[in-house]
Order: structure tokens, then sequence, then C-alpha cells
């Protein structure tokens, strides 16, 4: 059965951005693209791509999980004088802390649609431990960059591949991992995905923060 679209993701993007006074151009120079593609990204109009959404991320101090959690999040009700936030996470509004199962069902799962397609849907979250535990569907064409470049983020990756295959760009190496594979390596290494095959492949991600 398939998981529930989380809302765009643009409008939490530029809270953030707002929040910490960050012009629109600051952060596109920050992140490598153009300021019409920020704008682009907060209005709706266009999915950033994997390593672009995880450049925007780290520019703006803010992890993957909290991307889900404040994506997840009801409008607050109105208040007359509103409390100072006393931590950060409380500053986001973040459902973070929650712990997301011991199961999560299949219907249950909270999904984010990326550029060229790719989709990440959150299997789970432990309180206090940093992962990203994720399903991950790259579509044939899809790719983490769309330009073609290399991402690179704090932590550790570690996959395994269900099905289909995903070329890894590692560094200056390429390499097929097919369904049955696993991969490990540290996330600071520069690094992209893409799919060359013509049905998709699904894998579970844990990537440490």
């Amino acid at each position: 059965m398939a998981a529930s679209e989380l809302p765009s993701l643009g409008q939490r993007i530029r809270e953030e951005r707002i929040q910490r006074g960050v012009s629109l151009r600051a952060l596109a120079s920050e992140v490598g693209v153009s300021a019409s593609m920020i704008s682009q990204i907060e209005n709706g109009k266009s999915q950033p791509s994997v390593s672009t959404l995880y450049a925007i991320t780290s520019a703006l101090g803010v992890s993957i999980q909290e991307v889900f959690d404040a994506a997840l999040r009801e409008p607050a009700p109105p208040v007359t004088t509103p409390a100072a936030p006393g931590t950060l996470l409380e500053a986001l509004g973040s459902s973070r802390g929650l712990r997301i199962g011991p199961v999560v069902h299949a219907v249950d799962r909270q999904a984010l649609t990326l550029d060229t397609g790719v989709t990440w849907e959150r299997l789970g979250e432990l309180p206090p431990h940093g992962v990203d535990f994720l399903l991950v569907t790259y579509p044939p064409g899809g790719t983490s960059s769309s330009n073609g470049g290399l991402m690179r983020h704090h932590g550790a990756e570690f996959g395994y591949l269900i099905s289909g295959e995903l070329v890894l760009t590692l560094g200056f190496e390429e390499i097929l991992v097919s369904a049955g594979d696993s991969i490990s390596f540290e996330s600071t290494t520069p690094h992209s995905y893409r799919n060359d095959g013509t049905e998709p492949a699904v894998g579970v991600w844990f990537v440490s923060e």
C-alpha cells in the first residue's frame, strides 16, 4: 500500500530561511543554485534533488528528520502572547523527539518526492539516535543530482538494495550496485546515485547525522 505524501517542502524551507534572516540570493549562493531555483522550490513549483535538499538543510542547520517532522505539523492556534522558544527545535516547531514505531505500517509511512521522481519514505525514528531510516526509490532515469554533481554531507551512509540497479559514484569511482548488494561509506566522501536501468531501484538506507 502506498505511503502518504507529505506537503511541499517549499513552505518549510521558506519559513526557516526567513527566520534566520537569510536572503534568497544568499541561500542560493551557499547551495550553489540560482535564486530563481530556490524561489521555485519555496513556491512548490519545483522539487529539489537529493543533493540540493542536503545542501539546503546543511546551509539552514536543519536535519532531514526535522524536514519530515515540520512538514507534518499542523499550524499552531493563534495566541496573544507567545512564549519565547527555549531551544532551536522548539523554535522550528519540530515534533522531533517523538518515537515513530515500534511498527510503522506501509499505509502510515510518510514520503517525500524529490526531483526526477526519487522518493524517500521514513521507516521509523528512535530518539535520541540521529539516524535517517528510509525506504529509497530511484525510478528509471532517477538521479540524486540532475546536473550530475556529487554531494557531501555529515554522517555515514549504509544502504541495501532490494531490487533494481543503481550506479554509485563514490569519489572518482563508479560502482554498479545490484539487488542484494549493500554499501557503506562516510557521507563526507563526494558521491551520487543514478538509475540507468529500466526498473525502479528500491533499497533501505540508514544515514547517520
